[in-house]
């Protein structure tokens, strides 16, 4: 916001004096820093509230299931197992071609939207099972072609728009508002949740830069954990049990008749 009014106090535009103050501790801390030196810490100015942390939006079991069954056509559901089984970013996952689909080890080969480079993912065999499934249906793509295409008119290949176009009709179904990028995090989600895996491997996985970002899907929610409260509520209260070594006049005297 003050570098919002800080534009228009250029040209002539807004109000006088700039609403927004100035960081000063922040200018002085940025001021002639060199890369390999840490960075200073600073105070935040006045009318900047702490931004807070987004956690993940991962989709319950229970609501997967309903998103899955509304899936209309073999290809959806092909599409949403190999997003949910391999943690593939929306655009990496719309490109693969036949040649990047490995049978026998059961992973695909993506272009890395950061990096640009050609990597694996793994993929379930559930997953490659609807995939033959589709390619039975629709036929196998032209040579250099992407795998997921449209069904509408003359195959072309599936954009993003139209994968999304996926989703939303589900949700307006549903009554839910789930992304394909929520797909990733459900992925996520359950990778780290997964104690055979370690935070290593499902960094790897997932091909994060940073171990701190991938640590961000071991947090538990609170919608997570409504069947267990309810299950804790129902469960009556132990009563307190002392020690046979105790005196029971001892305790009594201590804790009172309770």
């Amino acid at each position: 916001m003050h570098g919002f009014y800080a534009f228009h106090l250029h040209f002539g535009r807004g109000p006088v004096v700039n609403p927004v103050p100035d960081s000063r501790s922040r200018r002085r801390a940025l001021a002639h820093v060199s890369p390999i030196e840490p960075a200073r810490p600073h105070r935040r100015a006045r009318l900047r509230p702490k931004v807070p942390a987004r956690q993940p939006r991962a989709i319950p079991d229970s609501q997967w299931e309903e998103l899955f069954a509304a899936m209309r056509c073999v290809r959806d559901r092909a599409l949403l197992a190999c997003y949910v089984s391999s943690g593939a970013r929306a655009s990496e996952l719309l490109g693969v071609q036949l040649g990047d689909v490995e049978w026998t080890r059961g992973q695909l080969w993506v272009i890395s939207k950061g990096t640009r480079l050609r990597q694996a993912v793994p993929v379930s065999p559930e997953a490659l099972t609807y995939l033959a499934g589709y390619l039975e249906e629709a036929g196998l793509p032209a040579g250099g072609d992407p795998v997921w295409r449209t069904r509408r008119g003359e195959p072309r290949p599936l954009s993003y728009w139209a994968a999304r176009r996926i989703l939303q009709r589900a949700d307006e179904q549903l009554g839910t508002n789930w992304t394909l990028h929520d797909l990733r995090h459900t992925a996520a989600t359950r990778m780290a949740r997964d104690p055979a895996l370690t935070l290593v491997e499902v960094q790897t996985i997932l091909r994060h830069a940073h171990l701190s970002t991938t640590a961000l899907y071991t947090a538990v929610r609170l919608d997570d954990l409504l069947d267990q409260l309810a299950e804790h509520y129902r469960r009556p209260t132990e009563p307190a049990r002392w020690s046979a070594t105790y005196d029971a006049d001892d305790i009594a005297a201590v804790f009172g008749d309770r």
